[in-house]
């Protein structure tokens, strides 16, 4: 659905990646529910700031042959569409986690 999203490598060490794209998701202003290091797993919530829906966004964080793989997935608790909200939430995501 959306060709532009992608995983984003990263060259550094899986531990450096997490600490950095948790780093991203609080800058971005979304609340962090869980930091699990051992699975490299960020669990978030964002609220959308018209009507106050919270979307859920998990963030994962693997080794990769030159440093780490972060991969992103946003998803709305509630409706049948979220006119791409989700999807530009990672592209910010993502611009702001390789700037």
């Amino acid at each position: 659905g959306y060709p532009d999203i992608a995983p984003v490598n990263l060259p550094m060490a899986p531990t450096e990646a997490l600490t950095r794209a948790e780093q991203t998701a609080r800058a971005l202003g979304w609340n962090i529910v869980a930091v699990e290091a051992g699975d490299g797993r960020i669990e978030a919530v964002a609220v959308t700031p018209w009507f106050g829906f919270r979307d859920d966004i998990v963030i994962r964080v693997r080794p990769a042959p030159q440093g780490s793989r972060v991969d992103i997935r946003s998803k709305s608790r509630h409706g049948l569409s979220d006119l791409g909200v989700n999807a530009e939430r990672i592209r910010a995501f993502i611009a702001r986690l390789k700037a």
